[in-house]
């Protein structure tokens, strides 16, 4: 697999923008032969919110052909009941199996690429600049969901997809079934009298997250506290070795271990770290990596995969 570095796995929570000049990269995917499915029913135009400034885009009618440019929108839209009205996703897109993965970039978007497809409704989760603006003219709504910032902000976006596709009532279900889950995970979970502290590894240069980034916030759900909480780099910092060393965290989990091959062994054998309570005491656990970056429906996958690594650790 492809090495990607953690600020390319964070880049979706640490909002970045795209460069509007990545229009002159070129695709040679060709647009399925077939026409989708038709949309789900229901009462269109409709105005969704676009965007982290409170803007909005409409949607005149049901999309049909609907083109995303985000892995998670991609998982969200499949979720929802919306897959059968995907004819293209963006070249990360690896969730569901099935979904219609082409050379589009989410990173470098090519205007003519994307407009081959037809579509009538286009997902980023970064305005594309002079990108979006042009589809605009051309009558194809974008609409705009950045990373989330909390799990109540990933609960709209998966209700926002739903409404612009039309599967209001599949949008409410997997909401309710997905805070569910979170719910069962958490109280699955005994309480303990003091918190565990972990050490969340992005890449092998050792960049992590905080309490207060996304994913902090569903380790918080289970009492765990970031090492890197006051840092001053943000919610996704770069710690020193002699950092992470001296916080000595209760746990260390990998989030690099599927991109950057980072196994428990590896990390037993850097210097100074086995010194750490995570490494002497066996606690260090490899994380699936999209499930640490993405926040769709399959944030409570993550949520068991925590709940499931502290009820190994004695209270």
């Amino acid at each position: 697999m492809q090495r990607r570095s953690a600020r390319m796995i964070s880049a979706g929570f640490a909002v970045v923008a795209l460069v509007a000049a990545g229009c002159s990269t070129t695709e040679t995917d060709a647009p399925p032969a077939a026409d989708p499915a038709p949309a789900a029913s229901g009462e269109f135009p409709r105005t969704i919110t676009s965007g982290s400034d409170g803007g909005s885009v409409t949607i005149e009618a049901a999309p049909q052909k609907i083109v995303s440019l985000s892995p998670t929108a991609t998982e969200t839209l499949y979720a929802v009941g919306a897959g059968d009205q995907v004819v293209a996703v963006d070249d990360q897109s690896d969730f569901p199996a099935d979904a219609p993965k082409t050379g589009l970039s989410a990173f470098t978007p090519s205007l003519e690429a994307i407009v081959a497809y037809d579509p009538d409704l286009v997902i980023a989760s970064t305005d594309l600049g002079l990108v979006t603006s042009t589809l605009a003219e051309a009558g194809v709504p974008t609409l705009v969901l950045p990373a989330a910032t909390s799990i109540d902000d990933a609960y709209s976006q998966i209700e926002r997809v739903a409404d612009a596709t039309g599967h209001d009532a599949d949008g409410d279900a997997v909401v309710s079934r997905t805070r569910d889950r979170i719910d069962a995970a958490v109280a699955s979970v005994p309480k303990r009298e003091a918190a565990l502290t972990y050490f969340h590894e992005l890449d092998d240069t050792l960049y992590t997250v905080t309490s207060a980034s996304f994913v902090g916030q569903i380790y918080g759900l289970f009492g765990l506290t970031s090492v890197a909480d006051g840092s001053d780099a943000g919610d996704y910092p770069q710690l020193a070795a002699e950092a992470v060393i001296t916080s000595n965290p209760d746990v260390v989990f990998l989030a690099d271990a599927q991109c950057c091959g980072v196994t428990a062994a590896s990390v037993s054998s850097r210097p100074g770290w086995g010194s750490m309570t995570a490494v002497r005491d066996g606690r260090i656990f490899p994380m699936d990596e999209d499930l640490s970056s993405r926040w769709g429906p399959r944030i409570a996958d993550q949520a068991e995969a925590v709940a499931a690594v502290v009820q190994q650790i004695p209270a």
